[in-house]
């Protein structure tokens, strides 16, 4: 059952308060005289994801990061049942982190997750998310309170996403058994850290998986700006999430864009994209360049859904049917003839069984 969730200092609880509540009526009385923003979506999606877009645009406008991540955090609707998982905090000497094991085991995948949040924040809608994941897949996961920005500019998070790679490695997780999936930012980190793993010289996991992942951290499609009227998240805010990982460093573009990488001889991957979220131009961009590298890898993508629509979970059908597809995904990647994981109607690229046509570079 739907819960609104207020914590935090009185005047962002209240602010928030009156944001959804101001929303929420706009929203039910454009759509009573027959406009919707689009007519796909439930009255709660078409909620949901203004509230979000609203909340992201005040926490911007404080400029103070600590204050806007407090913001951010202070108002939650879970839509979900609570998720049926114990969460473990990492133990002392360990990558910073938490373990989100679900109660009831569907296989002996191990899932290294990297949360989203434009590499700022990780806010609480955020842990809920991965509960979620960890509840619907039924595989543990360890999701590591990666360095945040812009306090800590690259190369903070691929350093700590190595560093929980090999954490896992340690513990006796085989890379067959290991998933790498990210969210957003995290989609980022996740295909940078499968790069960075080859470099190393460490054995790839079984998939990388990315759910609306950030591929370019320059400008690229003109959905970047052009689904600002439907998404979550702004084309400003992928702008300002690149200063802040580039920091002083002089890193630029190619440096910090999976789309520019040698993704030759990567894990298979596998990549989901809302047709209307500002990155989909993006994502679709990497998955052609990914095939023409000779990258092992395939894309959904659903038509009408926004930035992390699978974060609905089970209250809203392209969410479940996303869900679904992460476990078959996971499983095809885990089986040992590699079948049971056929194209749907939104698949826009499949190139999975197709074979590295060069070797990685240095290998």
């Amino acid at each position: 059952m739907a819960k609104t969730i207020l914590q935090g200092r009185l005047r962002h609880k209240v602010r928030s308060l009156a944001t959804i509540s101001l929303l929420s009526a706009h929203v039910l009385a454009r759509r009573a005289l027959g406009r919707p923003l689009v007519p796909e979506w439930s009255p709660l999606f078409e909620i949901s994801n203004l509230f979000w877009r609203a909340q992201f645009n005040h926490a911007f406008a404080l400029r103070d990061i600590a204050e806007a991540r407090a913001y951010f955090d202070s108002l939650v609707h879970v839509l979900d049942r609570v998720p049926d998982v114990d969460v473990h905090p990492s133990r002392p000497g360990e990558p910073r982190g938490d373990w989100f094991i679900p109660r009831v085991r569907k296989g002996e995948a191990t899932l290294l997750h990297f949360h989203g949040g434009g590499y700022s924040f990780y806010a609480d809608v955020t842990r809920r998310f991965i509960a979620m994941l960890a509840d619907t897949l039924g595989f543990p996961v360890f999701a590591p309170d990666y360095r945040l920005t812009p306090e800590h500019p690259h190369p903070a998070q691929i350093e700590d996403g190595l560093a929980a790679y090999r954490f896992l490695l340690s513990e006796g997780v085989q890379p067959s058994r290991l998933v790498v999936c990210g969210d957003s930012a995290g989609g980022h980190l996740t295909l940078m850290t499968l790069v960075g793993l080859r470099a190393a010289g460490l054995p790839q996991p079984a998939i990388g998986i990315g759910l609306s992942p950030w591929t370019d951290v320059g400008r690229r499609g003109a959905s970047q700006f052009g689904n600002d009227r439907y998404d979550l998240v702004q084309g400003y805010m992928t702008l300002c999430f690149a200063d802040w990982l580039k920091g002083g460093g002089g890193f630029g573009d190619v440096e910090l864009s999976p789309i520019h990488q040698d993704l030759r001889g990567l894990a298979p991957l596998y990549l989901q994209a809302g047709g209307k979220e500002i990155l989909v131009d993006m994502i679709r961009d990497f998955a052609r360049e990914a095939r023409d590298q000779g990258a092992r890898m395939r894309l959904d993508v659903w038509e009408h859904m926004t930035h992390e629509f699978q974060a609905h979970g089970q209250e809203l059908r392209e969410s479940r049917e996303a869900l679904e597809r992460l476990g078959e995904a996971i499983r095809w990647a885990l089986a040992p003839d590699g079948v049971g994981f056929p194209a749907m109607s939104g698949t826009e690229l499949d190139a999975l069984r197709v074979e590295p046509a060069l070797a990685p570079a240095g290998g």
